[in-house]
């Protein structure tokens, strides 16, 4: 499928990308202009395509890490077929242990699956590892804003995917968020899910 000006190849096993979060991709390489010096982060990257669409252009190297091997295959072939591959390195595991404790990034984007694990029925076309988020669909989200406040440099930003507004108030309300010294800033909502910047 197109997105934004990128061919993306993927199949039923990955999330089929969204169009409308070729948004998230435009605020991204909005953020990197006055970023600091470093690469960029996409957690539950899936195929891969909202941090290539991101850097494309910019130079910046990019990490990508998924869980599913099958997106991670997706995202080394979207890479190369976008003429990124020298500059996009593909990890597959863990959120929490695919990164080394001194790996700093100078914008962090984070796509997780945000919908509720009674919920996920009304999706059977979607595969389950990729929009189950938990009993309150943001077990994954907390698991994301936990490796930005460890690996975010410290001028630099991170972008979260969410389903609601309302997932954005019961995360703000989590004690635990303001321990981290991270903040949820701005909000712009869309037709199928909001996008969250990220701040120290």
């Amino acid at each position: 499928m197109t997105f934004g000006p990128l061919e993306i190849a993927f199949d039923d096993r990955v999330l089929r990308p969204r169009e409308w979060t070729t948004e998230q991709s435009l605020w991204a390489a909005e953020l990197l202009r006055a970023a600091p010096q470093g690469p960029v982060l996409e957690l539950c990257a899936g195929a891969g395509q909202i941090g290539l669409l991101a850097v494309a252009g910019s130079g910046r190297r990019l990490v990508c890490v998924d869980a599913n091997p099958v997106a991670c295959r997706y995202a080394r072939v979207n890479a190369e077929a976008a003429g990124l591959a020298a500059l996009v390195e593909v990890r597959e595991g863990r959120l929490e242990e695919a990164l080394g404790e001194d790996e700093r990034f100078a914008l962090v984007l984070a796509d997780p699956p945000w919908v509720r694990r009674e919920e996920t029925g009304r999706f059977p076309d979607d595969p389950l590892l990729a929009i189950d988020g938990g009993d309150d669909g943001l077990d994954v989200a907390r698991s994301c804003l936990k490796v930005i406040e460890r690996h975010l440099l410290p001028t630099a930003h991170g972008l979260l995917q969410l389903g609601s507004p309302e997932q954005v108030e019961a995360l703000r309300g989590d004690p635990w968020l303001a321990a981290t010294g991270l903040t949820l800033a701005e909000v712009r909502p869309h037709e199928r899910g909001v996008l969250v910047l990220v701040r120290r």
